[in-house]
Formats: C-alpha cells, sequence, structure tokens
C-alpha cells in the first residue's frame, strides 16, 4: 500500500469549489490502487489576507516541506491589488521550494473543441518545459528617479549553467519516457538575447550529444514556435525553454487545447515537494453558483498522481475524463454552457469519480 501526505491550498474564488471535485476523484482513484492519501487543507488566499494581512508565512513553507505534493486550486481576489497574492504565496512558494520546472501538457481530448482548423486529439499533444525559477522573474533590478521623467527602469534576465543544465535534463528524460517522436526542441531567440540564449542553445547541444543520442534535437525562435503552435501543433513532442517565453507560449498552448477550462500545469521540484494546479484564474464572479469547469483541476490530479508514480491512478483518471467527454453530457467548457447542459461543477466531478470507480 502506498501512501501520500497531500497539502490542499484552494485559495480563492472558485479554486476551493474545483478542489473539492478534484480531490474526489483522486481519492477515488486511491481507492481502486490501494492508496492512502492523508490530506491538509490550507486556507491561504485573497480573504486571509484581507482579515489578518497575512500572506504565506514562514511556518507554511515549512509544513509544505513535509508533504509529498501541493494541489492548489485558484489564487486572485478582487479586493486584493494584482501581484500581492501571486507573489506572495505562487511566485514565493514556486522559489522557495525549488521548483524549477514548470510543467504543461498540452493535448487535445475527444469531444473539447480547438479554435485551430481540421486538427485533432491525434495533432495536439506535446508537453512544454518551462524553466520556473530564474530568469526575468527572479526580481534582479530596480527603479530610479521614479515619478521623474528621468525615471528608469531595469529588470534582468540571469541564468547560470546550473539552472540551464538541470531544465534541460527534465526536459530530455521527459522526452525519452513520452517516446513518442523523441524529439526535444528549445524555444529561445539567440538572433536578439545573443548571451542568454547562446548559452541555452549551446548547453542543449552538448548534453544532448554526450547524454541523449537517441533524441533528436531542434531549436526554433519563440516567434516561430508560436507560429506552428497555431499551424502545425503536430510538429512538437516536448518543447524546453526559458521562464518568460514558457510563461508566454504555454497559454496559447493552453488555448489549442481547448481552453483554460482544461489545462493543468505541475510546478516541479524532481527532488523535493511539487505543487499541482489548474491553469484558469478565480473566476470569482461565479463563486457559489455551482457553475465552474472543475476539469483542469482534476486534470491536476491526474499529473500529480502520475508525477507521485502512481501510474494506474492516474490513467484512470484520465480515461474516467475521456470517458465523461465523449458522453456529450458537457457541451461546452464555460459556466454558462455548464449551466445550460444541466451539469454543475459537483455534477461532474461526481460524473468522473463514479466512471474512475467502475472502469
Amino acid at each position: 500500500m502506498s501512501k501520500y501526505k497531500i497539502a490542499l491550498m484552494g485559495g480563492d474564488g472558485t479554486g476551493p469549489e474545483v478542489m473539492a471535485e478534484a480531490v474526489k476523484v483522486v481519492r477515488a482513484a486511491a481507492a481502486r490502487c490501494n492508496i492512502t492519501l492523508e490530506t491538509t487543507t490550507y486556507d491561504f488566499g485573497g480573504n486571509r489576507y484581507l482579515a489578518t494581512g497575512e500572506i504565506l508565512p514562514d511556518s507554511a513553507l515549512d509544513e509544505f516541506r513535509k508533504h509529498d505534493a501541493i494541489l492548489l486550486g485558484a489564487i486572485g481576489h478582487p479586493d486584493v491589488k494584482p501581484g500581492i497574492l501571486e507573489k506572495g504565496i505562487l511566485l514565493r512558494t514556486r522559489f522557495e521550494l525549488d521548483q524549477y520546472i514548470n510543467l504543461r501538457p498540452v493535448k487535445l481530448y475527444p469531444n473539447v473543441e480547438t479554435p485551430i482548423k481540421n486538427k485533432g486529439p491525434e495533432d495536439i499533444d506535446f508537453v512544454v518545459v518551462r524553466e520556473n525559477s530564474a530568469g526575468l522573474y527572479t526580481g534582479f533590478g530596480g527603479v530610479q528617479k521614479k515619478n521623474t521623467p528621468h525615471e528608469v527602469a531595469e529588470q534582468c534576465m540571469v541564468y547560470t549553467r546550473f539552472e540551464v543544465d538541470r531544465c534541460l535534463k527534465f526536459a530530455f528524460d521527459l522526452a525519452r519516457k513520452r517516446n513518442k517522436t523523441n524529439t526535444l526542441t528549445l524555444c529561445g531567440k539567440t538572433n536578439v538575447l545573443t548571451f542568454v540564449y547562446d548559452l541555452w542553445e549551446r548547453a542543449f547541444h552538448a548534453m544532448g550529444a554526450a547524454d541523449y543520442p537517441d533524441i533528436k534535437r531542434e531549436y526554433a525562435h519563440v516567434d516561430a514556435i508560436t507560429m506552428w503552435m497555431v499551424k502545425n501543433p503536430e510538429w512538437f513532442d516536448v518543447i524546453v525553454t526559458g521562464n518568460m517565453f514558457g510563461d508566454i507560449i504555454t497559454d496559447l498552448g493552453a488555448m489549442v487545447q481547448g481552453g483554460m477550462g482544461i489545462a493543468a500545469g505541475g510546478n516541479i521540484n524532481p527532488e523535493g515537494v511539487s505543487m499541482f494546479e489548474p491553469i484558469g484564474g478565480s473566476a470569482p464572479k461565479y463563486t457559489g453558483l455551482n457553475v465552474i469547469n472543475p476539469l483542469a483541476c482534476i486534470f491536476a490530479g491526474h499529473m500529480m498522481l502520475d508525477y507521485l508514480g502512481e501510474q494506474e491512478a492516474a490513467d484512470l483518471i484520465e480515461k474516467a475524463c475521456i470517458g465523461f467527454l465523449k458522453s456529450g453530457k458537457l457541451p461546452g467548457m464555460s459556466a454558462k454552457e455548464i449551466k445550460e447542459s444541466g451539469m454543475s461543477t459537483t455534477k461532474i466531478g461526481d460524473d468522473i469519480a463514479n466512471r474512475v470507480a467502475t472502469l
């Protein structure tokens, strides 16, 4: 019997609602596969911040380190200035737990509509590996002479060879594990960012030649990547890139696979504690209405089990989700479509959990 300690952070808006359905489905899979889950719920988010002024205490990070994984609902409160919660909870957790990989599967499932003409599930199935702990998002820089005509703002993209190498290694290993086309594509901008992405490209080819001769190596500028993700998504297997470019192309990837309502991601520390989350926001205007789509959070739970090495349980969730999507019960991903269909957040979770239990 496997046993795991999971930290649950519902967060803001509809985050706790989708989290409840993801946990319901994960527990159904765990029961089928003789897995014991011990969960601890944390209330960090906008409501706690407004009531106490506390964002994420140091003690919380110490507690997170005692868990096997973290499952997150959503962060973002309409009464809290943008950036406070995102930096104070999401970015701080990523940085302090050294979750240096952001893993974003881009997979189109049956009966999910993509905005790309004449493309189906057989065409859209790739993964983006985004470096998650360095680059522009670490805050190197500053402001001088603020609010004057001579204001200077500086923010620097900084990478070490160590940071680049560990991200590349994860991506090469993933390409080998997927065993799809055994192709790893480096997304960069070597014609303009000639220092940083020269480092990435040299490290990419050095590692590939030395340790991964079975993996085909390709390179494309980020602007070309965005074009080809729309025109020929079937070209990609695994894409690896830096923090900022990864942030941009993964949102494009989410739309390619059918929208934020189905996209999930992982913030991975292969040697430590990782955090899994739906990509959509907290959707505060729908809070408590039971009409938000929980599929993205359920797929985050699927990713979590897969990361923990529970492949059978993860496969059960994916098969159950595919069965639900094929059933036609959900005509679309929006709150309006869910409400008009007669479904609800809890009904979707119940349906998928029942499928997991009976597959």
